[in-house]
Parts: C-alpha cells; sequence; structure tokens
C-alpha cells in the first residue's frame, strides 16, 4: 500500500506541477458500533492540479478495504469536499466484527493525474440492552396440564452483549405482578397455585422484563396456556330411549340422534366418538355426529322381525379413539308393519284343459291354493277376487261364491260347437286379487282354458276303395294316386298313411311308395307288365287315436318296352372272298323274340361296317328268323374294296306292324347284334400292303450333375475312406500274423553243424537236458511206443513216468568189436519225463522217426541196426541239470 501511495507521488513530482492529492488524508476516524446508514465518519478534499483539471465524476472512490466490507462509501458534499459515511449495508458490531478498517480512496482527474489515500477506521463499543433469544423474543407460548402441582414452569434467558461477555449476570422479573405465577432474578418462571381448565382458568398473559448492569432493560410476553386433561365421563343429553320406526325406510334414513356432551370440553361435542356395541345389522351411527341411520332393509314381514319386530341397541360414546372416558345407552326401536305387500300367487298364468264334455258345476280353478300376503298383520295380510273377465268368458265361466276365487263352468264347451269354433275353443279368463286395506294393491291373474277335444266319431276314407292305372313306362317316383282319411273331430289330427300289405315284384319287396302325410302314392321303381300285371294293396290310416285302412288295385298299363333279344347275340364269320352273290353266309341265321311284341313285327337293318352293302338280311322285316345273305360280289382287283375284315352291327326293331303315323307317336324298342366277318383271300390274290415306314427314335442320355445331387460326391467321398480304412487294417493283421510265424520257425530246435568227413568217424552224441518241475500231475496215460504209464499235468502239459525210480541209463559208445552199435529202445523205463512243450515236441519227434513203418522188417517187426539211421541208434546218457 504504502508503495503504491510513493509511486502516485513520485509520478506527481515527474509532471514538473502540483500534483492532484486528498487533503486530510491519510487519517483515522472512529465510529460508533451499530451506526445508522449514512453516519459521517471522516470529512476530506480533492487538491486539483495546477491544470486545474475537474476530478472525473464518481470519484473519489473506496477501492479497496481491509479486511473487506461495503459498509463504507464516499458521499460528494460541495465542491472539492467529500465525507466517508456508512452505508448500512452491513451491520458494525463491536463484539462480533472486525474493529478497524483500512479504506484505500482513490482519485483521478480529466489529465490522468491520479492520487490514493487510507482512511483508518475504527469502530467503538457501544452499552447495548438485552435482548430475548429466539421464540422469546417474539413472544413465548406454555402449555400447562390442569391439575398439575405448583412449580417449575420455563427458565427464561436473555443475552446482553457486554455483560454476558464479562460474565455479569442479568436480572428477571415480572413488568406485571400475578398471584399465579412468580418469576425469579435469574429468570426462574414458577407456579403458585394448581389450576382447573373446567373452572375457567384456561390461560394467563404474563409481561417478563430483564435488565444489565447499567439499566437498559428488554421485555418479552409469555402466554401460559392450561391443557386441560380427560378426567370426566361423557354424559348422554338426548332423552329418548324408545323410537317406533315404520317398516321399509330406504338406506340412510336417519332414525335417532343420539346427543352427549363432555365436562371436560363443553360445548364441544365434536370431539365424542360414537359408536353401537350390539352387533346388528340393520342401523349403523355417525361416529362423530351420533345420528342413526337405516343400513339394512327393515322387512316386518320377513326373517326375524316377523316373529319379534323389536330391535335393542346399546350405545357408546367415548372421548377418544381409545384409553379415554366413555359412557353408555340402551335404546329400543319398534318396527310396524305396513301395507308394503301386495296380494301375490305363485302364479299369475294358469293354463287349464277342459274335456269337452265336461258337466256344467264343475270347479276349474281355486285361486286360494296360489295366492298369498306377506304382510304380517290384518288388514294388511287380507285380500279378495274380482269377478271375472276377459275374451269369450262370460256366460262360461264364474266365481262362486262371489270374491272366493273358485272358478266354475257354467256354460257349453262341445268343441265341434260353432260359437265355440269361432272362438278357436280357447278362453281368456282375468280375474284380479287385490288388498281389503290401503293402498289397495292390485294384480292380474290370467286364465287360460282350453277345451279339450274327446275322439267321438271314427277315421274313415272317402272311398270304399280305390283303383288306379300306371303305364309300365312310368319312372321311379310317378304319381299313381291319392287316398284320403278323415273324422268329423275337431281339431283335424294328422292322419299317418301307410302300405301294410301288397305291392311285391321278384327283384323288390315293394315297388310302390306312399306319401304318409298327404296319402300320395307312387312309384319306387318302373313296374313290369310281363311279370305282374295287377297290384293289390292294402293301406293303413291312422290319427293317433284311430286307425283304418283300405284296399287300393293298381293295374299296370302293357307297354312296348322290352328290346328284341336275338340268338347268337354276336358271332364271328370266314367267307371266300369269290362268294357267290345270293349265297347263305355259312347258313348263318338269327333268332329273335321279344315279350311284348309279335314276330311279325321285326324289322331288321345294317348299321354302320357294311361298307359296299355286301351283306344284307332275308327277309328283312316281318320275321323273327332271318338269314345273313352276300348282296354284292368283292372286288379287291378293281381297286373298289380294300379291308379284309367286316365289323357288322346289325339292328332289330320291333315297329314293323306299325304305320307312318303310329310309328312316330309309339313307343320302339329296337335290339343290336355284333357280327364280325373275315374275306378270305384267293391263293393266287395279292395282297397289296403299304409298307409303314421306319421310325428310328435316338434317345441320348448325357450324365450331367446336378448342384442339388450334394450328397452323392459325399456319399463317395467317405466310402472310400471307410474303404481306405479297412484295408489298412487288414495289411496290419497280416504283417502281425507274419511276424509271430517267424518267431515260432526260428525258436525251434536246430541240429549241430556236422563238419564234412565227419560223419562216419566222429560220434554222434544226443544232448537231452531235464528240467525238473514242481508240477501237479492231474492225470495218467499209457505211451503208445512203451506201454508204460506216466502221468501228465492237464493245464501245461508237462509229464513223467509213474515210477519215480525209474532213471535215464548211461548208453555207451559202440567198441569196435561189435559188428553194429545196439540202439536204445526209449519207453521202456529209461527214457527221462519230459519238462517243456519244445523238448516233447523233440523227443515225440525222434520216437516216430525210430517207430516209423521202414524200420520194421516184413513180419512188422523192429529191423536191424543195418536199416536204421545211425544218427538216431545211439543215445548219449542225459546230462544232469546244472540246478540238481
Amino acid at each position: 500500500m504504502q508503495g503504491a501511495v510513493f509511486l502516485l507521488v513520485l509520478l506527481g513530482a515527474m509532471s514538473g506541477r502540483e500534483a492532484l492529492r486528498l487533503i486530510h488524508l491519510p487519517a483515522t476516524s472512529t465510529v460508533a458500533e451499530n451506526s445508522p446508514p449514512e453516519t459521517p465518519v471522516h470529512k476530506f478534499s480533492v487538491n486539483l492540479s495546477a491544470s486545474l483539471s475537474p476530478v472525473i465524476p464518481g470519484l473519489p472512490l473506496i477501492i479497496n478495504t481491509s479486511p473487506l466490507t461495503d459498509g463504507f462509501r464516499v458521499n460528494w458534499l460541495s465542491g472539492i469536499d467529500f465525507e466517508v459515511v456508512t452505508t448500512g449495508k452491513e451491520q458494525l458490531d463491536f463484539e462480533t466484527g472486525p474493529n478497524i478498517f483500512d479504506l484505500q480512496i482513490y482519485v483521478k482527474d480529466d489529465v490522468g493525474v491520479t492520487d490514493l489515500q487510507i482512511l483508518t477506521v475504527q469502530v467503538t463499543d457501544v452499552n447495548e440492552p438485552p435482548q430475548f433469544q429466539g421464540n422469546l423474543a417474539k413472544g413465548l407460548d406454555l402449555y400447562i396440564l390442569e391439575g398439575a402441582n405448583p412449580g417449575f414452569i420455563y427458565q427464561v434467558e436473555a443475552f446482553d452483549p457486554e455483560d454476558t461477555n464479562r460474565n455479569i449476570p442479568l436480572r428477571y422479573f415480572l413488568i406485571v405482578p400475578s398471584v399465579n405465577f412468580r418469576l425469579s432474578a435469574n429468570g426462574t418462571l414458577f407456579s403458585t397455585t394448581e389450576f382447573d381448565f373446567e373452572a375457567g382458568h384456561k390461560s394467563f398473559h404474563l409481561a417478563a422484563g430483564v435488565r444489565d448492569s447499567q439499566g437498559l432493560g428488554a421485555a418479552t410476553t409469555i402466554q401460559v396456556n392450561i391443557v386441560n386433561i380427560n378426567d370426566e365421563i361423557p354424559r348422554f343429553t338426548s332423552p329418548a330411549r324408545v323410537y317406533t320406526i315404520p317398516e321399509e325406510l330406504s338406506s340412510g334414513t336417519i332414525v335417532a340422534n343420539i346427543t352427549a356432551e363432555d365436562p371436560d370440553d363443553k360445548g364441544f361435542t365434536g370431539f365424542l366418538l360414537y359408536s353401537i356395541t350390539t352387533a346388528n345389522r340393520y342401523f349403523v351411527i355417525n361416529q362423530l355426529t351420533g345420528t342413526l341411520q337405516v343400513a339394512h332393509r327393515l322387512d316386518r314381514d320377513a326373517g326375524e322381525l316377523r316373529q319379534n319386530p323389536t330391535i335393542s341397541l346399546e350405545v357408546l360414546v367415548k372421548d377418544r379413539p381409545s384409553g379415554g372416558q366413555e359412557n353408555r345407552m340402551q335404546i329400543t326401536f319398534i318396527v310396524e308393519d305396513i301395507n308394503d305387500n301386495p296380494a301375490a300367487c305363485t302364479k299369475t298364468t294358469f293354463s287349464i284343459m277342459v274335456p269337452e264334455r265336461a258337466a256344467k258345476g264343475t270347479l276349474l280353478l281355486d285361486l286360494n291354493k296360489f295366492c298369498f300376503d306377506d304382510d304380517s298383520e290384518a288388514p294388511n295380510n287380507r285380500f279378495n277376487f274380482t269377478t271375472p273377465s276377459g275374451v269369450g268368458s262370460s256366460g262360461r265361466f264364474s266365481q262362486d261364491p262371489a270374491g272366493s276365487g273358485k272358478i266354475v263352468l257354467i256354460g257349453d264347451l262341445d268343441y265341434e260347437n260353432s260359437s265355440n269354433l269361432a272362438a278357436g275353443n280357447k278362453y281368456t279368463v282375468i280375474v284380479q286379487v287385490q288388498d281389503v286395506a290401503l293402498p289397495y294393491y292390485k294384480n292380474n291373474i290370467y286364465i287360460y282354458i282350453f277345451t279339450k277335444p274327446e275322439n267321438e266319431f271314427p277315421l274313415t276314407f272317402d272311398r270304399p276303395s280305390y283303383v288306379f292305372e300306371v303305364s309300365e313306362l312310368r319312372p321311379a317316383q310317378t304319381r299313381v294316386g291319392l287316398v284320403h282319411a278323415a273324422d268329423q273331430d275337431h281339431p283335424q289330427k294328422r292322419v299317418v298313411y301307410s302300405i301294410s300289405t301288397g305291392g311285391a315284384s321278384p327283384q323288390y319287396p315293394n315297388i310302390f311308395w306312399i306319401n304318409p302325410q298327404t296319402g300320395e302314392l307312387q312309384l319306387v321303381t318302373r313296374a313290369d307288365y310281363e311279370t305282374t300285371p295287377i297290384y293289390i294293396l292294402r293301406i293303413q290310416a291312422t290319427n293317433g287315436e284311430d286307425s283304418s285302412s283300405v284296399t287300393v288295385t293298381v293295374n299296370i298299363l302293357e307297354e312296348n318296352d322290352e328290346k328284341p333279344i336275338c340268338t347268337p347275340n354276336s358271332y364271328f364269320l370266314a367267307i371266300p372272298v369269290d362268294l357267290k352273290v345270293g349265297t347263305n353266309i355259312q347258313n348263318f341265321k338269327l333268332t329273335c323274340t321279344d315279350l311284348d311284341s309279335s314276330p311279325r313285327s321285326f324289322r331288321y337293318s345294317m348299321g354302320p361296317g357294311n361298307i359296299n352293302s355286301h351283306f344284307t338280311f332275308s327277309p328283312n322285316a316281318g320275321s323273327n328268323i332271318t338269314s345273313l345273305l352276300l348282296a354284292t360280289r368283292f372286288d379287291y382287283a378293281g381297286g373298289l374294296d380294300k379291308i379284309w375284315d367286316y365289323k357288322l352291327l346289325v339292328y332289330i326293331t320291333d315297329d314293323n306292324l306299325l304305320s307312318g303315323r303310329k310309328k312316330a307317336q309309339a313307343h320302339v324298342e329296337t335290339g343290336t347284334v355284333t357280327l364280325s366277318i373275315r374275306v378270305i383271300p384267293h391263293p393266287t390274290t395279292i395282297v397289296t400292303t403299304t409298307p409303314r415306314p421306319r421310325v428310328i427314335y435316338q434317345v441320348l442320355r448325357k450324365n450331367i450333375y446336378s448342384p442339388s445331387a450334394w450328397y452323392v460326391p459325399f456319399v463317395i467321398t467317405l466310402g472310400s475312406i471307410l474303404l481306405l480304412g479297412l484295408l489298412v487294417s487288414l495289411f496290419v493283421l497280416l504283417a502281425k500274423a507274419i511276424h509271430r510265424h517267424c518267431l515260432h520257425k526260428t525258436g525251434k530246435h536246430q541240429k549241430l553243424p556236422v563238419k564234412k568227413g565227419e560223419m562216419k568217424t566222429t560220434k554222434t552224441e544226443v544232448l537231452v537236458e531235464t528240467i525238473h518241475m514242481n508240477s501237479v500231475f492231474d492225470g495218467e496215460a499209457i505211451d503208445p511206443v512203451t506201454g508204460a504209464v506216466y502221468e501228465f499235468n492237464s493245464n501245461t502239459g508237462a509229464r513223467k513216468w509213474k515210477d519215480p525210480s525209474t532213471q535215464m541209463p548211461r548208453w555207451k559208445e559202440p567198441g569196435p568189436q561189435r559188428a553194429a552199435p545196439s540202439r536204445a529202445v526209449t519207453g521202456e523205463g529209461t527214457r527221462p519225463p519230459r519238462s517243456t512243450g519244445e523238448q516233447d515236441g523233440l523227443s515225440s519227434k525222434a520216437l516216430a522217426e525210430d517207430t516209423s513203418p521202414g524200420s520194421r522188417n516184413q513180419d512188422g517187426k523192429l529191423g536191424t541196426p543195418k536199416s536204421r539211421n545211425p544218427a538216431l541208434t545211439s543215445w548219449a546218457p542225459p546230462k544232469p541239470h546244472p540246478g540238481k
């Protein structure tokens, strides 16, 4: 700060003229705490520079404060005089805020000359009055329960900036003394009496004051409210206990108003709560107002109210939902009966069927059995009936006695009577049932009386018998005739017709059908005069009560409906090409018959196939027998004829006896015969045939792969892989088999090598190595060579001689004095036991060679040593096992 002031002074000196400066600054001033706005703090003036340039408007200005504050500003007084004043924006409090402020005041003129000075403001302490804090400063509300013992109520506290900081106590007092309260000097408020809310002491207004050590004070108000406690039971104020009400009141209707008061709170009954403790469904009570309302229908004529119309309730009043004071009261409601139910009937519509011959005075209906009135008391439950009325009832029906509800017949109900037929034999009787008490409720009863017809007349046909005719040409469903049956009873009942007997044919059980509703007789199929010319039927009619039958004769009219039938119906003929004209071809004849035509009515004609009219029949009409003739010769050489096989269709018509006019109107039948005729050519006849062109069909097939057949290469590839794997596995198995076979060959016994020329001079030695094994020998056998008995092991194949003392003898080499070496015969107790399968096999082989057929003489005995192999005749004694 000082550096800035020095810089400004230096700049003014360098300008070469008198500088702009603030007069009476720097300086120190004081201001009292809590000063109001615009309080003067310090006055100063501005000394203009030599140029007399004016100060820029808005300056001088406080540009900075330490500490920061906006509680001061510069006001212009006049000319070049200014004054620093308080703004009131920030309270200057000696006790809580800063006490010293440094204000930097800055000024500048139009030519740019400036000055900056500091004003130090000290805040001075001022004695302030005490202040009540919080709610107590605005006025305090206190609450005391009634009946509470006198004593402490509240601790009044105030704050004084000076005395509180110096721990100097403040003095408290009641501005207006009270007989019920006392305020001690240290601020403790006491009650001096016991308060009763119902006695009228509900609140008290107290004025409390406080003074500091210098006599400054403050005041506040304390409102002491007495809280009413629930110590009195409510009292009912409504006088009525019994109420009489009519039945059928609508829901929500107020029937009683129960009132009560609480001595604890007189005049405010809204705080009481009402309820009904008795279980009931007819009434509810407003818990706030106590009004009783109808909640359910009050029907005096049904349920429990019909037997007992009295309803008793207990009303409870309490001054709080739970834990308060309560009181109870019994009230009674008597429900009165009113005429609210009209006389009613279980049925209001009756249908009565009366026989047409019923006698007059017959009781038809007693309405008293069906009608009633639900009202519980007289006269509300009494009723009567009005005089019957209605269409057609006059003169036929009445009440006897009047008003009794007993409907009797007084007229005639003959069903066939014209007046009754005009009325339709239906009558409507209207009777009203009504109350005898106000408001005279009425209900209509409708009685519908129908006359029940009786069977008085028999069912008869309109004719004693019927005769009908029908042509045998008529198709199925043709109407043959109509029968009709009826009786004189009304109403006319539906008659059902049926064929009871007759109408059978050889092919059908009945060729007739009768419509069961109308009686119309129809054909089921065509009739055949030739089979049955007359049918006699028995038709039966019934109407549910009676039945009747009649005879119907149906004559079948003969018609020409049969076709001529010829024999043979088809035939094959072969004729030579040079057959003479007029010749009866192979004596062929047609014999025809017709069930409904004369033999002279036949007429013969050729249909398609008679090319060049080579064939004809004679006679061609007037006879049932005709012959086939050749009419014209064949001409193949001239080219007139070209076919050799003829297929003739012959028509036989039965209209020969009819004139032209009748023929057009008559029904004509035609039969047919098929003839196949082959013309046999003459042997010299060259049959010219036209060769058919030869067509050669060349089918070109090309195998084209379709992308949709993706599975083809997939299946081929998969099959190739499987086949390759199979071949590899076979090769592996073959290699293993060869390897095992080679190892077996190399393990066999090999002969010792013998040098050339040593065979005759050296001694032959056989090395026998015996291996003794501790085997279990579980079997015996006889050696086939020696006949000796030996034991063997069935699992390992090991063997030994049964006599363990027998040992292999040591053979001596043959001496020169002996002509031939002697042979040691194995198997005679001299052969050692075998130990291994390999040695066993070697011994067996040696024995086999020794006992081979070549070693025996012609007598079958063992041969001489000269005939044996010298290598097998000398045996070396067995060497003992190294371990033995």
